[in-house]
């Protein structure tokens, strides 16, 4: 039976994917298939002729890859959604493990290839990519080969991804064994409960200031009481890191970064320096939302409480509703897509404990599905949220006929398509509000947006660069973090507030995530990339989804700068793309102060 919009169920269906959960006997069958997978692309790399000029073979290994690549995918989406769902899964802890070590193998036997290409004859490798079995990937080749060059010999490159395992990638695992065993005492119609760390995190956004302060008391000693073990993880996963780079030579701490991420120092450099030098309207933002909440200056844990009493409310099948109709103006194909995420229980969005925090969007390329994963309490921020996971989604959706090997498109990117959903809404809520606290309510939500990227992102980015320089001289206490925070977020949100959260550093996992270094500035490239998509959508109308949609199949085999260039005409090394994306945030600033003067 199809579902309506009123049956539209808020948790998701994984059993398509595979039956049983973390007991799953196919899952266990599908893992022992994946790492045949690998040992036959293995087997291939070793056997392989790369003297000729043709082909001699590399369509077959790249195929050989392209499936353990798949079905590692396919895997690691699945534990994460089963970890995810509930956290006290022990299965889906054990199973993290072995799929940890699937990916390890496979990182190894990449490493192999990637030696045996570098070996290869300039000339060679030029007629070979342009070969035209290889020609539409020789993007990710040169790429490959490029960065070869930097890495050690394949023994001690192998050597490194089998200690991964446990030096490296089990601190993440350690980290989030620690955040699962925390819970944030609260007081609820005179009974105590034991709220998990998304639901306290939920209560920030309370309408009642002594909710929010009590709950971020018990938050602080939450997370202090935790903070030297967590400390520990936090040295070790950066220590490891550290001594890669080390090996391989890398002074710079933001090399992998930025090559993940296919982006110059360059354009990072002048991002950031045009927010740094934009920073004033959103002190003033801050300083009338602490007015309106009726304190002199905002503590952090007033950053997400509403500045005003907007009583509009969404429920899950209002919040779809709301999203699936104004994607439909932007375009057929993002709408369409939308509905059949509801309809299909893509998404868990139900509040109960157990779960973990946060929001996240994840693709399984075999079943060509996604996964959304959120907590929705009937509140515009949570529509905003789905509309911005939905982003995500469809950006894989988009890239149905790219060839695979081609869709390992970066977070910068990722983030873009997450965002211009976003932005989507945002504009069509405050199109369709009515009452002046209502338009207020929804002005403000677009510039916390503003503020969580040009002001906490920051703080996280600076604070991260400087524990890095600091770390590789020893480990850094856990007093010394609290200062690098703390100074960090002074810094970045220009002093603006009474009170920061300089445990920050132990409760965001984004420091923890070993697989993706410096998990913070592609999201605010993302939003402020999706800006300058937007402002062109706007131009064009609906016809721009078609445009829209090779943009973002083009991610996947270009820098972000080379993107930016064939799609939008624009220079991401100059200032003006900058200044005219936080221009649009400002002239929400301004209006928010002209509406709440």
């Amino acid at each position: 039976m199809l579902l309506t919009p009123s049956t539209y169920s808020m948790t998701w269906d994984l059993d398509v994917i595979f039956p049983g959960g973390s007991s799953s006997k196919e899952f266990r069958d599908h893992l022992e298939k994946v790492e045949k997978e690998i040992h036959s692309f293995e087997a291939s790399i070793k056997s392989w002729d790369a003297s000729g000029s043709e082909d001699s073979g590399l369509s077959d290994i790249l195929e050989k890859f392209q499936k353990a690549d798949s079905g590692l995918e396919q895997a690691e989406s699945f534990v994460s959604c089963l970890q995810a769902q509930n956290t006290d899964d022990v299965n889906a802890n054990e199973l993290r493990g072995i799929v940890t070590a699937l990916a390890s193998q496979l990182n190894t036997a990449l490493t192999h290839l990637d030696k045996a290409i570098l070996e290869i004859d300039d000339s060679v490798w030029k007629s070979l990519v342009e070969n035209e079995h290889l020609n539409e990937l020789s993007f990710i080749l040169n790429e490959r080969r490029r960065q070869a060059v930097d890495k050690l010999s394949k023994e001690e490159e192998a050597l490194i991804n089998d200690l991964a395992v446990d030096g490296y990638h089990g601190w993440e695992e350690m980290y989030d064994a620690i955040v699962s065993q925390l819970c944030i005492p609260f007081k609820e119609n005179g009974k105590e409960v034991l709220l998990s760390v998304g639901q306290a995190q939920n209560k920030f956004s309370s309408l009642d200031r002594q909710v929010r302060k009590n709950v971020f008391d018990e938050w602080e000693k939450a997370w202090g009481k935790n903070a030297e073990l967590i400390a520990t993880t936090l040295n070790h996963l950066s220590g490891f890191r550290l001594a890669v780079y080390k090996k391989r030579g890398w002074n710079d701490v933001l090399k992998e970064a930025l090559e993940y991420n296919r982006m110059s120092k360059e354009t990072l450099d002048i991002m950031w320096k045009v927010i740094s030098d934009n920073k004033k309207p959103f002190v003033e933002f801050l300083k009338r939302k602490a007015h309106l909440l009726g304190v002199e200056k905002l503590n952090w844990y007033d950053l997400d409480a509403p500045a005003t009493d907007s009583s509009k409310t969404y429920t899950y099948r209002e919040g779809a509703a709301f999203i699936i109709d104004h994607f439909g103006k932007f375009g057929d194909e993002l709408s369409k897509f939308a509905e059949k995420a509801f309809k299909g229980r893509w998404i868990e969005a139900e509040d109960r404990p157990g779960k973990r925090p946060g929001g996240f969007c994840t693709s399984f390329p075999l079943s060509s599905q996604s996964r959304i994963f959120m907590t929705y309490s009937d509140t515009y921020e949570n529509v905003s949220t789905l509309a911005h996971e939905l982003g995500h989604a469809f950006h894989t959706y988009a890239m149905k006929d790219v060839h695979p090997l081609n869709c390992h498109y970066a977070m910068n990117v990722a983030e873009t398509a997450s965002t211009f959903a976003e932005t989507i809404v945002a504009d069509a809520a405050f199109e369709q509000a009515k009452e002046n606290s209502e338009k207020i309510a929804l002005l403000e939500s677009k510039i916390q947006n503003s503020i969580a990227f040009f002001m906490n992102i920051h703080a996280r980015f600076l604070f991260e660069t400087r524990f890095y320089e600091e770390r590789k001289k020893g480990m850094v206490s856990t007093e010394r973090l609290n200062q690098l925070m703390e100074k960090a977020q002074k810094e970045a949100y220009a002093d603006s507030l009474s009170q920061y959260h300089p445990y920050f550093w132990g409760s965001k996992l984004h420091f923890y995530i070993s697989d993706i270094p410096f998990y913070n500035f592609p999201y605010t490239f993302g939003y402020l990339f999706s800006l300058g998509i937007y402002a062109q959508a706007k131009k064009e109308g609906k016809g721009y989804e078609e445009k829209y949609i090779s943009l973002l199949k083009d991610t996947g085999r270009m820098t972000v700068e080379e993107l930016a260039k064939k799609h939008l005409g624009a220079d991401l090394t100059k200032e003006d793309f900058w200044q005219a994306a936080v221009d649009l945030c400002i002239k929400d600033v301004e209006e928010f102060l002209e509406l709440t003067k």
